[in-house]
């Protein structure tokens, strides 16, 4: 008889729904060219840190549809492994993103129903089974549907179990729920989080004390977060930088100045940034600079993925003069 092989487990394993992004240079209502891309949080953070080296999987459903295939193409070509469910009844989401001004991009989902909204605990539970060293979880697959929270509840405390550190970014969306629905889902996660991230704005969705409490400011909140067993609470901050709050005290980085050209994507750049540097055993100042480096690749490239750093580019920002070619 020959003995079973047991596959090598990853160093992070993620799961959500991956969408095709329709992109438009102007108002969507002038109509124009469109450019088709992958867009899903949980994948723009796979595809960054495959980038850097580290081996990934993404776990995820799709419609049996072009749109899906064009999805799997994408990822796979990136270097991240998969383990995925095609549905031939349901269809791969939709978005349209439009640059409505230079400082104002909004997003039009069409994600009602879709293939990636069916998402459950089968869906992730061979990719468990592997092993990973960090589950990254985003607020956004709990806000899909009910078979999709329960498949985060589940892997969360899954992996909380097996000793994998458990990264939970808040990740909220008005256009999928309320403030008080996801604060009633995303609160009871955190106690199986190892590293909470989250936007400033966010804090309040997971502390004990809601945010609409009077005189409740991010350091209650995060020693509430903190009291509930998480190691590290990291709140992004977009242009003015990042934070990370541990028992041990708080470190800050200021944003790495860059000429902004398309910020989505720049907190999953960072995400992705900061588990690297974790993953190859770097201290707290260590992971918060590789994070704000990677959002600034994020933010000074076009697309939610498409400019994240290989490992050798990322001396490029901060040491190259703005404007310089280098040779």
């Amino acid at each position: 008889m020959t003995a079973a092989v047991e596959r090598p487990s990853v160093d992070l394993l993620t799961f959500g729904e991956s969408m095709v992004s329709l992109r438009s240079a102007g108002p969507l209502s002038a109509g124009g060219a469109l450019t088709m891309h992958v867009a899903g949080a949980e994948s723009n953070v796979a595809v960054g840190l495959a980038r850097l080296g580290h081996s990934v999987t993404w776990a995820g459903v799709v419609g049996a549809d072009p749109h899906g295939e064009f999805i799997l193409r994408q990822l796979r070509a990136e270097g991240v492994r998969l383990e995925h469910r095609e549905v031939a009844a349901r269809r791969t989401g939709v978005m349209f993103l439009e640059q409505r001004t230079a400082d104002v991009t909004r997003a039009f989902y069409y994600r009602s129903g879709s293939a990636g909204s069916t998402l459950c605990p089968e869906d992730v539970e061979q990719a468990l089974s592997t092993g990973a060293r960090i589950l990254h979880l985003t607020g956004i697959t709990a806000a899909l549907s009910l078979e999709s929270r329960k498949a985060v509840e589940y892997a969360a405390e899954q992996a909380a179990g097996a000793g994998a550190v458990v990264s939970f970014d808040v990740n909220y969306r008005s256009k999928l729920w309320s403030r008080e629905e996801a604060r009633k889902v995303l609160a009871p996660l955190v106690r199986h989080a190892g590293i909470l991230i989250a936007s400033d704005d966010e804090l309040g969705l997971v502390a004990a004390a809601p945010d609409s409490a009077p005189g409740t400011g991010e350091s209650a909140m995060v020693a509430e977060i903190l009291g509930l067993g998480v190691r590290e609470v990291v709140v992004k901050r977009g242009a003015a930088g990042a934070s990370v709050h541990t028992p041990e005290g708080r470190w800050d980085a200021p944003a790495v100045p860059v000429t902004s050209i398309d910020t989505v994507g720049a907190g999953d750049a960072f995400t992705a940034g900061y588990l690297s540097a974790l993953l190859d055993g770097a201290d707290v100042a260590g992971r918060l600079q590789r994070g704000v480096l990677t959002g600034a690749f994020a933010v000074s490239t076009a697309g939610d993925w498409e400019g994240l750093p290989g490992r050798a580019e990322l001396a490029l920002l901060g040491t190259t003069p703005s404007g310089a070619t280098q040779r």
